[in-house]
């Protein structure tokens, strides 16, 4: 996505073993004539290269590192969800940023679609009387997909399905009501692996919205989502995975949204628009720590059996 912007150079890029940048240079980059620089020493990258944006993509444990390294090197940061997988290193992400006055934006599907910028537009004006319930579930065959991959072990991945494709749905929901969490209670299933693969989520915001969010690692059919914001006057019914879709029912019926339509296509888009003072960025650390703290949550209820309570 980034090699095809005309205001982009990808100058390098990095990874554990040669073999792994190289497979990579030759699969994304047989056509551009000048060729990012090969890297396996992160340091060494950011110190050599002095580049203007740095985007992590690295598993979710190591974000921390290599995002407060990329910052304090005077590096914007777009960072793969979920930025971190520890409170406090959300906290220490988001102090950092105000400190060197770079941008920093999360890697979630949606908050750059059409779709779940109007429901949040609607939202904030009140337009349906209040948000009560948001709920919604995701099915993925991820258990299967992801078997022998970090993705579940536990030091790299921080969490299983919850932490990883959950965390977009877990996101739309927490973007849009934009409101922190203060409660959840949780049951979850491993189904054998090392991490979570099926979970059942309640939460409660702190201004009383309720949701209920179901994520499932097990099952191996075509992937699909589906979530509902259910108001005083409204209901609205949107893809909470990839926002490609939504559908608005209020008391006079189905309605047709006005979606906006000169917005950024992409995470991608909204990072380099945001750098070049184009717009403003759809997401920032806060988001990270509203995730971070609803995570936090989760894993601590699911262990103990009982709602936990956001400190």
């Amino acid at each position: 996505m980034l090699a095809r912007s005309e205001d982009v150079e990808i100058v390098g890029v990095c990874d554990i073993k040669d073999e792994i940048v190289t497979a990579y240079l030759d699969a994304c980059f047989q056509a551009v004539e000048k060729k990012p620089v090969a890297f396996t020493d992160y340091d060494r990258m950011l110190r050599e290269l002095k580049p203007d944006a740095v985007l992590i993509s690295t598993p979710h444990t190591l974000h921390f590192e290599h995002g407060m390294k990329a910052l304090e090197a005077g590096c914007h940061v777009f960072m793969e969800k979920p930025m971190v997988t520890q409170v406090d290193h959300a906290y220490k992400i988001a102090e950092k940023v105000k400190e060197v006055g770079k941008i920093f934006v999360v890697g979630y599907n949606t908050p750059c679609t059409p779709p779940f910028k109007y429901l949040r537009d609607q939202i904030r004006a009140g337009a349906w009387g209040r948000l009560e319930i948001v709920t919604g579930y995701l099915t993925q065959g991820w258990l299967r997909n992801t078997r022998g991959t970090w993705r579940q072990n536990p030091a790299l991945s921080g969490g299983g399905q919850a932490y990883d494709s959950g965390a977009h749905l877990l996101n739309s929901v927490c973007w849009a009501v934009e409101q922190k969490v203060a409660e959840t209670h949780v049951f979850m299933d491993n189904c054998g692996s090392p991490v979570d693969i099926n979970s059942t989520i309640n939460i409660r915001f702190v201004n009383g919205t309720f949701a209920a969010i179901a994520i499932s690692g097990n099952c191996n059919v075509r992937a699909g989502s589906h979530t509902a914001f259910v108001f005083e006057d409204a209901r609205v019914e949107i893809d909470g995975w990839n926002g490609q879709w939504i559908r608005v029912f209020t008391k006079d019926g189905e309605i047709e949204p006005e979606l906006e339509t000169d917005g950024p296509k992409t995470p991608d888009d909204n990072f380099i628009n945001a750098i070049l003072g184009r717009e403003e960025p759809r997401t920032s650390p806060l988001n990270g720590i509203v995730h971070s703290e609803l995570m936090e949550s989760i894993y601590r209820s699911a262990r103990t059996g009982l709602p936990a309570k956001v400190a």
